[in-house]
């Protein structure tokens, strides 16, 4: 894995200390280890930068990393009381989906529009709007024949707002009352819609939660970077208290839940110990992993590790499959493909098959029509005879209670955007990476990180001493890698992304050489020109081809 962060020189800058900060710094007034970064020209990074020992503290599901100054023994000062009035806001991200055959088109043109999507290198992004328009007008047609199958649209705002309304109601229920929204990336309620209602209802401190499990820069990424240019841009979001949940898949309510679910699927065969259990992720382009360091693989590797060992500790020792399904175009995507998948297992006898649909949390077309229709069918004619499915979480209710459980464990975290002011940073490490060397500075906090084997449970922190993980009632101990820790959203998206690198689209409109690109491509040419000539001929009543040979 590429490394994060970067290398700097440690000179001593006494200002830096360990506090507790005011309401203007945006403190959540919990007490919590924080970084307290000073006003440009205070410590600046021409001057150089604070090298401090880490503290590891163990909070909630998470480990959580400050940074003080190592000759500073003056004790915190006293938390400061919160806001007069404190109203708490959660926004739930999702990806959106068209509700009706009309809104395909429109939404394929929002989803690779997006540059998250579709990196393009800086001089040719003015291209990013035609090749949205071409990919969404090539693929919308197909697309829609799937919405079809599935009743005429997609189903996930409709569950996201009855997932909404649970959290809310577990929440009450727990004595946190907070209000909940829903911003989508790609459709309506669009995130920026969700910002508008969160100003008006005056919320004060905001708890950010992707309903995806596992991060990836194309998912959660896509919308947390959406999030932060529109934070910069608004004066009242820019001072608005906020915390990022980047990826719960560890978390013990979640892992138990999806636990039960294939439990109870796989004692409706006749033969259980027989079943695979077949794991379908959402997969994405190769390069997201190996050119920008997107921790999805990873986590989703993880993740499915921790609920075959939950499966097998209630007794149901299957074997199981991870693959991944979704991929669009010839480019390379995370392998195993679910399609070879399925068809591989029929070549080896497998004849029972239970589908785990493992980075959805609701019903939408992927697992509607890609997994019940086309997948299933495949698996038929495969020679698998029996096939179960898993359903998507959707309202489950110990789902939505760890949720639950996860937004209040969140807010101690509350801080705000990083920028030229104060600000208050809680980052987040995975296991599996070693912290080389950690540096603060005035304009911004950075890391170099490094891969470490996933065996390794032991964390190394900046001055080379080791410590074990601890273990908390609410993350199940997943050996490589701590469950992340709220964050804000610029150290976030830098910890994960920080380089951003140009990535190759996932659809190839064109590659020269006899390939099947250029082989599609020379045929609609091809198709294009018969229906000119035909239509030509139609419109003079004389044949073109004809006129042609007699003029030669």
């Amino acid at each position: 894995m590429a490394s994060f962060g970067l290398m700097q020189r440690t000179v001593h800058c006494p200002q830096l200390v360990e506090e507790r900060c005011s309401p203007v710094a945006g403190c959540s007034g919990r007490g919590l280890p924080v970084i307290q970064r000073q006003r440009r020209g205070v410590c600046s990074a021409t001057n150089g930068v604070q090298r401090g020992r880490v503290l590891r503290r163990t909070a909630a599901s998470t480990d959580v990393v400050s940074f003080v100054d190592p000759n500073d023994i003056r004790k915190p000062a006293a938390a400061a009381a919160g806001p007069a009035v404190d109203k708490v806001g959660v926004l739930l991200l999702n990806l959106g989906g068209p509700e009706k055959l009309d809104d395909v088109k429109p939404f394929l043109y929002n989803l690779f529009a997006d540059p998250e999507i579709i990196r393009l290198p800086a001089a040719a992004q003015f291209l990013q709007p035609l090749l949205a328009t071409i990919i969404s007008t090539l693929r919308a047609p197909k697309s829609a024949e799937g919405y079809e199958a599935i009743g005429g649209g997609s189903p996930l705002r409709r569950i996201t707002d009855e997932q909404a309304e649970a959290l809310a109601e577990s929440l009450r229920a727990k004595g946190q009352p907070a209000n909940v929204y829903v911003g989508m990336r790609y459709w309506h309620p669009y995130t920026e819609e969700a910002l508008e209602h969160i100003k008006a209802d005056g919320v004060t401190r905001l708890v950010i939660l992707p309903l995806y499990p596992q991060f990836s820069i194309s998912t959660s990424g896509s919308s947390l970077r959406l999030l932060e240019s529109l934070f910069k841009s608004d004066i009242a979001l820019k001072s608005l208290r906020h915390t990022v949940i980047p990826s719960w898949y560890q978390r013990r309510g979640y892992v138990s839940a999806m636990a039960d679910l294939i439990v109870e699927e796989l004692k409706k065969f006749r033969d259980v110990p027989s079943v695979e259990l077949f794991f379908s992720a959402h997969g994405v382009p190769k390069s997201y992993v190996e050119e920008a360091g997107d921790p999805y693989k990873e986590e989703m590797e993880e993740c499915v590790r921790l609920i075959t060992d939950e499966v097998k500790r209630r007794g149901f020792a299957n074997t199981h499959t991870l693959a991944y399904q979704s991929r669009v175009g010839p480019a390379e995507w995370l392998k195993p493909y679910t399609d070879e998948s399925i068809k591989e297992l029929g070549k080896r006898g497998v004849k029972s098959l239970l589908a785990v649909p493992i980075s959805f949390v609701s019903e939408h077309i992927e697992t509607l029509e890609e997994i019940d229709m086309e997948y299933r069918e495949l698996a038929e004619e495969s020679g698998i005879r029996n096939w179960g499915r898993v359903p998507a979480l959707n309202t489950n209710a110990a789902f939505i209670d760890d949720l639950a459980d996860a937004v209040m464990e969140a807010l101690p975290y509350v801080g705000c955007l990083a920028g030229p002011t104060d600000s208050l940073v809680p980052l987040a490490i995975p296991r599996a990476w070693t912290v080389e060397t950690a540096y603060v500075s005035a304009s911004g906090l950075g890391l170099s990180l490094s891969a470490s084997s996933a065996s390794d449970t032991s964390n190394t922190v900046a001055n080379g001493s080791s410590g074990s993980s601890s273990s908390h009632e609410n993350r199940v101990d997943g050996g490589a890698f701590i469950p992340t820790t709220p964050g804000d959203l610029e150290m976030l998206l830098q910890a994960y992304d920080r380089e951003r690198r140009t990535l190759p689209s996932p659809v190839v409109m064109w590659e020269w050489g006899w390939t099947k690109s250029a082989e599609t491509w020379n045929g609609r040419i091809a198709m294009i020109a018969i229906i000119i000539i035909l239509a030509l001929e139609a419109a003079s009543g004389q044949s073109i081809l004809k006129n042609l040979f007699l003029a030669e």
